[in-house]
């Protein structure tokens, strides 16, 4: 059983290596643009690109999956964070499945630093979502119903990602540390974890969880995304198993504990018959002076 598991794993490892591989992970940008503290991260340079040492990309990678895994087991959720042209589709496509929150059109300033008044953006949008729901602005001048729909599709688009998002993300997994720069300084100022596809001219000093490469290839951005979602999923339903035992098991111990005596006396919890010293007989009544 040991040996098929560890070829099964093997398997998967190859192919996720293939698919890495395929997609062009490996492609860094122009020599003459790159990041020096990228260095550890860069295999060699070929006509004038760097090449991105896949087996730091593999590290990475696997790290993340296991820290957004440790994540989700303990009740937390991420947020994706990547507006380029190439990652929003990708994010859109993958992450609303695992139920996971987004930002794919713009990062607004204060996100996160500033969430108290992104949440009342966000009751807006419910109250606005509700007239149209309601009435359909049918009591509502043709002016102000303009204004109030304009309004609507301002936040929906800018806010619809993380519109149930209650509290502030367990971490933040982000497509180019250039472009989202902003949300990258909101997460360290809170002490959020950040995990970032970071390329040959970004800088690692703003990520806690890097994997080095190609963030300019659609491809390669769903591989490391779909992996990402996949390790959510699989903690999902290890939490859904694990998450009924655990609430049985203080609902069976407080009835255990409130079993009436076999004496047919008074019930009272079973801790009760023990007195502090240790001894299992009751205690005497003092008799009185």
């Amino acid at each position: 059983m040991l040996v098929s598991l560890t070829v099964k794993g093997s398997r998967m490892a190859n192919q996720l290596v293939q698919d890495l591989i395929e997609a062009g992970i490996h492609f860094g940008q122009r020599a003459s643009g790159w990041n020096p503290r990228m260095q550890p991260y860069i295999y060699g340079k070929r006509n004038g690109i760097h090449i991105i040492d896949i087996k730091e990309t593999i590290k990475g990678l696997l790290l993340a999956k296991k820290f957004v895994t440790k994540l989700v087991m303990e009740g937390k959720e991420v947020c994706f964070v990547g507006t380029k042209r190439q990652a929003k589709n990708v994010i859109e496509t993958h992450v609303p499945a695992v139920k996971q929150h987004y930002v794919t059109e713009r990062w607004l300033g204060g996100t996160l630093t500033n969430f108290r008044t992104i949440r009342e953006r966000l009751k807006r949008l419910d109250e606005l979502d509700a007239i149209e729901q309601n009435d359909n602005y049918a009591s509502y001048s043709k002016k102000m119903e303009s204004q109030l729909r304009r309004e609507q599709r301002k936040i929906s688009r800018n806010l619809e990602g993380i519109r149930h998002m209650q509290k502030l993300p367990g971490a933040l997994i982000v497509v180019d540390v250039r472009a989202e720069i902003t949300a990258l300084k909101e997460a360290r100022k809170l002490g959020i974890p950040t995990i970032c596809l970071i390329d040959t001219d970004g800088d690692p000093e703003y990520v806690d969880i890097p994997i080095p490469g190609n963030d300019d290839s659609m491809r390669s951005i769903d591989v490391v995304v779909r992996e990402l979602c996949l390790a959510i999923h699989e903690a999902q339903q290890q939490r859904a198993l694990t998450q009924p035992a655990a609430q049985a098991a203080p609902a069976a111990q407080a009835k255990q504990d409130a079993a009436p005596a076999g004496d047919g006396g008074a019930r009272r919890s079973r801790r009760s018959q023990y007195r502090a010293d240790g001894s299992g007989e009751p205690q005497p009544a003092a008799s009185g002076s």
